[in-house]
Parts: structure tokens; sequence; C-alpha cells
């Protein structure tokens, strides 16, 4: 058999000459520092990935707000965390209560699914997060032995606010609650013991800042208990917690770890405790405020009321005569902005979530947004919207 050599581009030939700004969902621009590690491969056995490791493990409680010890790091997205923890906690017959309000908290319902739970899905009205009397009413019911719920479902830019309650209501029924945090882990408020909460998932390329396929799962003492109390075998073998434990605790082989990965990861985390959480907070409270009030001067209206607003990442509703695929094509090409669709819902959507949160990229996002639409025959007021965005950022001190 003779097959021919293909004829391939370099991907300086593909690759725009004008770098794209990331201000999607995900993934987000990444420090130097990160770009800088994720280019270094050492031994993922040696003595300094064990450091490396270490110090991980070590920057993850804070960042998560827990004293546990039991942090593993999966090769792999966001989602392949989600399975992680799913997988370890949800076995044959576990009863699960899902709560759904978008894509993403549905993708954990239908995880637990595959894992063998019998599932029963709260169906959170589109535009709404969950109401934590409403999920004591169901546990009281159905006795759950996991709850899965997203902290913010970035499909629907929703921000679930009561996580906190519902922790106390999982804790008081002896519930485990597997919570994602991929979009919300660094940007905003989450304490993982304060709120009870035994397993929390966070992706590297959104809050984190870092490139995607290298993700974290905590996990409480309470849950790991659990791991260890299994009889019969995880089904997924690079997905066990317990297996992944000799990389992550007895610096032993689980597989060939993602070094390169693993190392930006820590140059990410890094960054985050160097600039410590109440200051992050802030910053990324107060650039989307101003992004969103923004976007209310340009002439739009937010997708979501401002109670149930996600900040890490906006949802602005489309005009009936508009579509998003148009959208994010024309900022693209012709402003070289890069922001998303949606999951169905009649939004685009713009991310502030680390190096996005960044006051020079919120002017260039505005002017490339509002122009964009004014291209595309929907007039808008840039002007109005780039004032807005100084007077607020000014009004902020930020």
């Amino acid at each position: 058999m003779n097959i021919i050599v293909p004829q391939i581009d370099s991907l300086n030939n593909i690759l725009p000459e004008e770098p794209l700004l990331m201000m999607g969902a995900g993934p987000v621009p990444i420090p130097q520092a990160v770009a800088n590690a994720n280019s270094i491969v050492i031994n993922h056995l040696g003595k300094s990935m064990k450091k490396i490791v270490h110090q991980i493990k070590s920057m993850a409680g804070y960042i998560f707000q827990t004293n546990t010890p039991w942090v593993v790091g999966v090769a792999g997205p966001g989602s392949a965390a989600m399975e992680m923890a799913v997988a370890n906690l949800v076995w044959k017959n576990t009863s699960v209560l899902s709560i759904c309000n978008g894509f993403f908290s549905s993708r954990l319902a239908e995880m637990a699914v595959r894992a063998g739970g019998i599932v029963n899905k709260v169906i959170i009205a589109e535009k709404n997060s969950v109401i934590a009397k409403d999920i004591r009413d169901q546990v009281e019911k159905l006795r759950p032995t996991v709850i899965t719920i997203v902290q913010g479902e970035t499909s629907t830019t929703t921000y679930n606010h009561q996580l906190a309650e519902i922790g106390k209501i999982a804790n008081e029924f002896n519930c485990y609650l597997i919570v994602d945090a991929v979009c919300t882990l660094s940007t905003m408020p989450l304490y993982m013991d304060e709120w009870h909460i035994d397993a929390v998932i966070t992706g590297g390329q959104k809050g984190l800042s870092s490139i995607p396929g290298v993700s974290l799962v905590a996990f409480s003492e309470k849950a790991w208990d659990r791991i260890n109390s299994r009889q019969d075998l995880m089904p997924q073998w690079t997905l066990d917690a317990k297996l992944a434990s000799n990389f992550w605790h007895k610096n032993s082989y689980h597989y060939t770890a993602p070094v390169s990965g693993l190392l930006a990861l820590h140059e990410a985390m890094r960054l985050i405790c160097d600039e410590t959480l109440p200051v992050r907070f802030r910053r990324h409270l107060t650039c989307s405020k101003a992004l969103q009030s923004a976007i209310t001067s340009l002439g739009l209206e937010l997708y979501i009321q401002e109670e149930d607003r996600l900040n890490s990442v906006i949802g602005i509703s489309l005009p009936e005569n508009l579509e998003s695929t148009a959208i994010c094509e024309h900022i693209s090409n012709k402003y070289r902005v890069e922001i998303a669709g949606s999951f169905g819902s009649p939004i685009v959507r713009i991310g502030q979530m680390g190096e996005q949160c960044r006051v020079h990229n919120l002017f260039r996002t505005i002017h490339a947004f509002g122009s964009t639409f004014n291209d595309l025959g929907v007039k808008l007021d840039v002007p109005a919207g780039m004032a807005e965005l100084e007077n607020s950022l000014q009004r902020s001190n930020l």
C-alpha cells in the first residue's frame, strides 16, 4: 500500500497574524508565566515534580478554601474532573438528586446515570437560579445519597447563589454534595468546608487562567471515606480517585502525568495566591459590573436578572433579527475579538474570568461588540457604552 505524504500547513499559515482576544466562555487568555511554564517538560516522577505537586495541593487548599488533603488532578478537561467526582461517589443504584438549570448541570445528571445512579432531576426554569427551600422539599421526599449542582451555569449565565444554603441541607440530611465550579472558582466566593461541599470540580481553562486539559477535584474527608469504602472496582481505571492518589499523594505511578500542563497550572495558581482571593474577587466583581453597565448603555439587555446573574460569564439578549453566529463571526473576523454563542438560548456570551478580567480588555471588547452590531444593521450607542464603562470603573477606583 502506498500512502501519500499529506501536505500540511504550518501553524504560522493557519493562525491569524494578529492573535484573537479570547473573551468568550473559555478558554481564556493565559499570563506569560503560565505560557512559559507550559513549554517545559520534566520527569513526571522526579523530585521537582514531587515539590510542584505538593505546592499545587497546598495552593488548592487556599483557593478551594478547604483543609482536606484529598486534592487530585485529572489529565483532561473540566468534564473529566466532573466525571471523576461523579464516578467515584455515584455507584450502582445510588440515589442522586441533580439540580439542572442548563447544559452543564444536566451533564452532571447524565454522568450520574451512566455511573449507575438512580437520578431524579430538579429542572429549574430558564433564567432562574435554584431556591434552597425547593431543594429541601425534594431532599426530604427523595432522601438522595448524592446531590449535584453547578455554581455558575455558563450555558445560560445563571448563578446559583444559594449554594451555601443547599450545602447546609446536604449536610443536615447526610448527602454528598458535588459542585461544578469551573467558571467560578477564584472569580467569586466558594468556601468548600464552610459550605459542606464534598467534591469541588474545576478546570484549568476558565477561572484559574491556565491551559485547557488539566483539571482538579477536591474531595472532602467524608467523600474520601466513601471512596475508600467501595467494595466493587471502579469501572473507569483512569478516573479512579484511589489510583490517582498514587501520583498525587505517594509520588508513585498512575499514568504519565501532563507535566507541562501541571507546571502551567502551578504558575496560574501561584498568581492567584499572590493576588489573594479578596482582591481577586473584587477585581472580578468590579470589572463584570462595569461591563454589564456598559452593555446596557449600548442599548442592549442582559439575559439574566441581576440577583441570578453570573458575573464570570455575561449573557446578552439578541434582537430578533440577529443570530449569534453572525455576531461571533463578525467580531472575530473584523475586530479580532472572540466571544461565545449559546447552547440554544437567544444570547451571546462574554467571559470575565481571570485574564479576561482586565480593564484594557473591557474597552477593546465593548468597542468591538458595539461596532459589530452597528456593522450588522442594529444601531447601538458605542460612545455611550464606552463612556459608561469608563465612569463605572472610575467610580470603583479600579
